[in-house]
């Protein structure tokens, strides 16, 4: 047998080829095709991450809850508790917030859509049937906007930081603000 793998390599100008050989140099080539497999699954993993992370409402996504206070018109505030949920699904997404105390609650809806920096859209607030428009700006998780409905206007501050996200309200109406700190 070794002899006609000597004689065969003679004639063709190549080294003989053992069967040892050819299987170290198939697991040679599957190893290489699989280091090759992994690294295009990661890159492309790694660039879905990066471009989920761009959205403007990268992290938001999920339910937060956490203390705050309103503030009424009359001049007193109560400790609230809040409970937000949102639903991002790249440039757009969906927020109910409700915050409740003994003797105060406000269910906030909205549903936004960020382009460009600017962030438009519409809310309401169901326990009191109102609702309009939103418009401002924001990425990254930071937001400035301002709520408006028929005799009513309210601006927003939103801060996400990881687990972490602080929203300011201040209103011209009988609920005159609201500081909220959610956590996830």
């Amino acid at each position: 047998m070794g002899l006609q793998l000597v004689s065969r390599a003679a004639v063709d100008g190549k080294r003989p080829v053992s069967r040892a050989s050819r299987a170290s140099e198939f697991f040679a080539k599957a190893r290489r095709l699989t280091f090759a497999a992994v690294a295009f699954f990661l890159t492309a993993f790694a660039a879905s991450t990066s471009y989920a992370q761009s959205s403007a409402f990268a992290g938001m996504a999920g339910t937060w809850s956490g203390p705050g206070t309103v503030m009424l018109d009359d001049g007193s505030s109560e400790r609230i508790r809040c409970r937000a949920t949102y639903k991002v699904n790249g440039p757009t997404m969906e927020m109910v917030l409700t915050c409740a105390s003994d003797a105060y609650r406000f269910n906030l809806q909205a549903a936004v859509v960020a382009a460009g920096g600017e962030v438009s859209g519409t809310w309401s607030e169901t326990s009191r049937n109102v609702g309009g428009s939103i418009q401002g700006r924001g990425a990254n998780g930071s937001f400035q906007v301002v709520a408006q409905a028929a005799g009513f206007g309210a601006s927003i501050a939103l801060k996400t930081a990881g687990n972490k996200q602080h929203i300011a309200m201040r209103a011209d109406s009988q609920f005159r603000a609201a500081n909220i700190t959610l956590s996830k």
